[in-house]
């Protein structure tokens, strides 16, 4: 009988391997916005989310975090459980939908009545930063096409502090964002100023807040 002798380096390298692949040492965690405690008027009816746009880091599947040098780093034992573009839209959408009474849906829209709105989201910055907080800013507009295309255009700019520096913190922490970004967009609020264009002279349904 041949006796085949296998180098211990291989041996070695297949073990490494194999631990390397064990799922219980990946984590992967949720982007699941905490339950709605104050509800708001519904100002935005019926509402199709464009698929949110999020910068490249964030769009990835390994849950990312900003280190004292600047770099933004990341491992491959840390992943979100779903696409990350996917699990926010969908979250912000309930969430929306939560505080306000609103039916916000993601794209495409599946109900036979087209939606009153449409919702476009652009994320710039969404980390976990070096100083101790999640920061989540960009912009988001809604377009109310069928009052004439009355548009608004607001920034947003939230700071949720870290717990801690594991995932679960940042999952947590960029759960409370979103729910802060849905109570802003219930309420079309937000930082700085607001922008509303017109294309025709109708009533325009964002006008009676003071605040623009």
């Amino acid at each position: 009988m041949m006796t085949i002798r296998v180098p211990a380096a291989v041996i070695l390298g297949a073990l490494t391997l194999a631990a390397c692949s064990n799922p219980e040492k990946t984590g992967r965690f949720l982007i699941d916005p905490p339950a709605v405690a104050a509800r708001v008027p519904d100002r935005l009816g019926t509402v199709e989310l464009r698929d949110v746009s999020l910068p490249e880091y964030a769009a990835d599947q390994e849950v990312m975090w900003q280190t004292a040098d600047g770099a933004v780093r990341s491992t491959p034992d840390n992943l979100w459980a779903d696409g990350p573009q996917r699990a926010f839209t969908l979250a912000l959408a309930r969430a929306i939908s939560e505080v306000s009474g609103a039916t916000v849906i993601g794209e495409p829209w599946p109900l036979a009545e087209p939606p009153q709105r449409v919702l476009e989201v652009r994320v710039e910055k969404a980390l976990a930063q070096a100083d101790g907080t999640y920061r989540l800013t960009g912009r988001y507009f809604v377009a109310d096409e069928g009052s004439g295309g009355a548009n608004h255009a607001r920034s947003f700019d939230i700071s949720v502090p870290l717990a801690s520096d594991q995932p679960s913190a940042i999952a947590a922490a960029l759960s409370q964002a979103i729910a802060q970004l849905a109570q802003q967009i219930a309420t079309l609020s937000g930082p700085g100023r607001a922008i509303t264009t017109r294309r025709s002279a109708v009533s325009d349904p964002f006008a009676l807040d003071p605040m623009f």
